[in-house]
């Protein structure tokens, strides 16, 4: 199974963008908008937060725009919806970050079905380990749909080639402990683990969770990974100009260019 995701990769000259917004923020029409800008901008995958009641993964700017989002009605329908729209401007892939709770309140089948149908290319579940991710892997995999699992600083060998025989797409990697949230430096220990996993797989490595300069991209790019994934960095944008939708959208494909323009 080739997906969009894997041809992004497999053409890639450089280390990949995904930009990242939460779905519905500051409304489904802007969060529209906001989606063409990014991909006009240059981002080479876009991941979209679903929002979630408990967001246990993300930090306080993260969680401001995921209260934005469902304050204007984002839900799972309408997600798709938003997907569908886009679809009929861009082939970009498109990855979603959300919970396990919101694919089993659809059924798990039906939420990888429908993704699918809504041009979804990848789903990456942040609650989920390797142990438990089996039935979520199949329906996603059955969908066509690549599953994007997690691994960290401490993940060892033995569980890392698990994970990279279970996923698709690319290994997301925690670069930062906690939650997500732009940090001023690089953990050495972050660094270490791209060499370690580089050494026993060749499965594309993307490091998310805490980078949102141009020099932290520039830095991670000379580290040998296949892409990075920035979120609240530009989401910050965002939140900046809630209510001066231009403003942020202008503001938003700048903070794109630029990251794109680090990576060389």
């Amino acid at each position: 199974m080739t997906t969009r995701i894997g041809k992004a990769f497999a053409r890639r000259t450089r280390p990949l963008l995904i930009a990242c917004l939460v779905a519905g923020d500051p409304g489904y029409h802007d969060s529209l908008a906001l989606l063409r800008e990014i991909d006009t901008a240059g981002a080479n995958i876009i991941e979209l937060v679903m929002p979630f009641s408990d967001p246990v993964a993300d930090g306080p700017v993260m969680q401001e725009a995921i209260r934005r989002a469902l304050m204007s009605g984002m839900n799972t329908d309408a997600l798709f919806s938003l997907i569908r729209d886009f679809r009929e401007i861009s082939e970009t892939p498109i990855l979603i970050l959300t919970y396990a709770n919101v694919v089993m309140q659809r059924g798990i089948t039906a939420f990888y079905r429908e993704a699918a149908q809504a041009g979804v290319d990848g789903v990456a579940l942040a609650d989920v380990p390797v142990e438990e991710a089996d039935p979520f892997c199949r329906a996603a995999c059955d969908a066509g749909i690549d599953p994007i699992l997690f691994i960290s600083q401490t993940t060892s060998e033995e569980r890392l080639l698990r994970i990279v025989s279970r996923g698709g797409g690319f290994l997301y990697l925690v670069a930062a402990l906690g939650v997500t949230g732009v940090r001023g430096e690089i953990d050495p220990a972050t660094i270490e683990c791209v060499g370690r996993v580089k050494k026993v797989s060749s499965f594309p490595l993307v490091p998310g969770f805490g980078i949102g300069s141009q020099e932290q991209v520039r830095a991670y790019s000379r580290t040998g990974v296949d892409g990075v994934i920035i979120g609240s960095a530009i989401v910050n944008e965002i939140h900046d100009r809630v209510g001066q939708p231009e403003k942020m959208r202008d503001a938003v494909g700048r903070k794109v260019r630029d990251l794109v323009a680090s990576l060389g």
